[in-house]
C-alpha cells in the first residue's frame, strides 16, 4: 500500500476518556474510530490487524477438527427463556421486538442457538463427537463501557460449543481445546496463562480462563513464575472483602504483596494483572437438558448431549496486544499481527535516487508476498517518524541524505535500534529480518 493513497487519519492527541494505552493509540493510530458509547468502527489499518487475527483462530481451529459456521446475530427470546438464562443476563441482553411485536435478543453468547441447530440433526452417537464454532458479532449492553475494545458493547467474538456422547469425551475436548487456544495465542506473540476459573453466567463444572499478562489488566491473578500454574484469585480466596482489595488494588501495589500459600511445584507465587481473551467451559448436560436436545447412544436410548463450550475476544485481542506491546510513542505488533511488517519511508519525495529505490524496493518486497507499506508521503521526515512509531511497523526502512554514501536505515521498532544497511543488501537484510 502506498501511503500517498492509504487511509490512515492519525492524530497526536486522543479523547480525554481514553486511559488505557490501548485505547489512545488505536484511535490516534488510525485503526478505530468511536461511534457510540462502547461502538467502534474499524478503519484500514485496524480491519486488517482484526483479519489477522481472525484467520490464526480460524487455522488453529480448523486444524483441530473444529467446523465453522455463522449463526443469526439476532435469535429468539423464547431460546433464553427455555434454558433459563433470560433473567440471569439481566438488562446486558438487549431486547428488541419485531413490527409483529415478536421478542428478540442481539446474542451476546450462543450456546441455546447452538443447541438448537444440532437438535434432532445429530440423532446418534454415531455422529459425535461434533465441535461447531462461528467468528461473528455479539453485544452485551454493558452498564458502564470503557476503555476503547477492552470492555465495548459490540465486539467480535469466536464462540465454539461441542457435543458428545459421553463425559470423558468432553473431557478430552476440553484439553484439546485448552491446547489449541494455546497454540492460537503463542502464535500472535503473546505472553499469556491459562488459569483456574469460575463459571459465571455460562455455567457447568469446569472453567479455564486465557489471560495476556499486562500491568493495566482488569483481573487479578496468581501465578508461579517457575511452572504454568496460574488461577483467578476468585477460585484460591474465599473472603469476599479480600478479593475485592485485591481487585482494587494497582499492580505496582500488588508487587510488594506476598502470598502465603505456595504452588504445588514447591516455588512461591506471584499476583499479576491479566486481561482475559478466552474462556473454556465444560457444561455438561446444562443446556441440551433443558432444550430437550437428545441422541440415541448404543442401547438405542435416548440421552441429552454432553457439552463443552469455547469462547474468545476476537476484537478484544487487537487492544490487549496494544497492551502487552508499546511504549510513550505508540502501538509495537507482533510480526502476525502488524497491519504492514515493513514501512518503506522515503525521506525526500523530491529526491529522485530515493524515490527509485523506493520504489524498486516495494516492488520487489510486495512480489515476495511481504505486508509492506511505501511512506510515499510530501509530510517533513519528522512526522513521517513520528506517525511510524505511532502505527508500530516493526520494521521501517529510512531512506535518506546517506544513500548518497550507499546506505540506508533499518528501524526496529521494538528495540528501537537504527542499523546502517548498504542499499545493494537492503533487499536480503529486510527478508532476513522478517523471518
Amino acid at each position: 500500500m502506498r501511503r500517498s493513497r492509504a487511509f490512515i487519519p492519525t492524530t497526536k492527541e486522543a479523547p480525554s476518556d481514553a486511559t488505557l494505552p490501548s485505547h489512545k493509540f488505536l484511535l490516534r493510530g488510525g485503526f478505530i474510530n468511536q461511534q457510540g458509547a462502547g461502538l467502534y468502527n474499524f478503519m484500514p489499518l485496524g480491519k486488517i490487524v482484526l483479519e489477522k487475527i481472525r484467520a490464526i483462530v480460524k487455522e488453529e481451529l480448523d486444524s483441530a477438527g473444529c467446523l465453522e459456521v455463522q449463526l443469526s446475530f439476532v435469535t429468539p427470546i423464547g431460546l433464553w427463556e427455555r434454558s433459563g438464562r433470560c433473567e440471569a443476563m439481566g438488562k446486558e441482553m438487549l431486547r428488541i421486538k419485531d413490527r409483529h411485536e415478536n421478542e428478540f435478543v442481539l446474542s451476546p453468547t450462543n450456546e441455546e442457538a447452538m443447541v438448537e441447530l444440532v437438535k434432532n440433526r445429530v440423532t446418534s452417537y454415531k455422529d459425535l463427537p461434533l465441535n461447531l464454532y462461528q467468528i461473528n458479532t455479539k453485544f452485551r449492553d454493558e452498564a458502564r463501557p470503557r476503555y476503547g475494545l477492552m470492555r465495548g458493547r459490540e465486539f467480535l467474538m469466536k464462540d465454539g460449543y461441542s457435543f458428545h456422547s459421553c463425559q470423558e469425551d468432553m473431557v478430552r475436548e476440553f484439553h484439546l481445546m485448552e491446547e489449541t487456544y494455546k497454540k492460537i495465542f503463542t502464535r500472535l506473540g503473546l505472553d499469556f496463562r491459562v488459569v483456574e476459573a469460575d463459571s459465571g453466567a455460562i455455567g457447568g463444572t469446569g472453567s479455564k480462563e486465557f489471560h495476556v499478562l499486562a500491568n493495566s489488566g482488569e483481573d487479578t491473578l496468581v501465578v508461579c513464575e517457575t511452572c504454568d500454574y496460574g488461577a483467578n484469585i476468585e477460585t484460591i480466596f474465599e473472603s469476599e472483602e479480600e478479593i475485592d482489595a485485591l481487585k482494587a488494588t494497582s499492580y505496582e501495589e500488588l508487587l510488594e504483596s506476598k502470598i502465603s500459600k505456595k504452588c504445588e511445584c514447591g516455588a512461591e507465587l506471584h499476583f499479576r494483572k491479566g486481561i482475559e481473551v478466552g474462556h473454556i467451559f465444560q457444561l455438561g448436560t446444562k443446556y441440551s437438558s433443558a432444550l430437550e436436545a437428545h441422541f440415541n447412544d448404543e442401547n438405542g436410548r435416548a440421552k441429552p448431549f454432553e457439552m463443552a463450550t469455547f469462547g474468545i475476544g476476537v476484537s478484544r485481542l487487537v487492544a490487549a496486544i496494544i497492551e502487552q506491546n508499546h511504549d510513550e510513542e505508540g502501538c509495537i505488533w507482533t510480526k502476525a499481527t502488524a497491519p504492514y511488517v515493513v514501512n518503506i519511508m522515503i525521506s525526500n519525495i523530491k529526491d529522485v535516487n530515493q524515490v527509485n529505490l523506493g520504489e524498486e524496493l516495494y516492488e520487489k518486497l510486495k512480489a515476495s508476498n511481504v505486508e509492506v507499506m511505501l511512506d510515499d508521503s510530501k509530510e517533513r521526515f519528522g512526522f513521517k517518524m513520528k506517525d511510524a512509531e505511532l502505527i508500530g511497523f516493526p520494521y521501517t526502512i529510512i531512506i535518506g541524505k546517506e544513500l548518497e554514501n550507499g546506505l540506508v536505515q533499518v528501524y526496529d521498532r521494538k528495540t528501537r535500534e537504527n542499523i546502517s544497511v548498504g542499499a545493494d543488501t537492503i533487499y536480503s537484510k529486510i527478508m532476513e529480518l522478517i523471518q
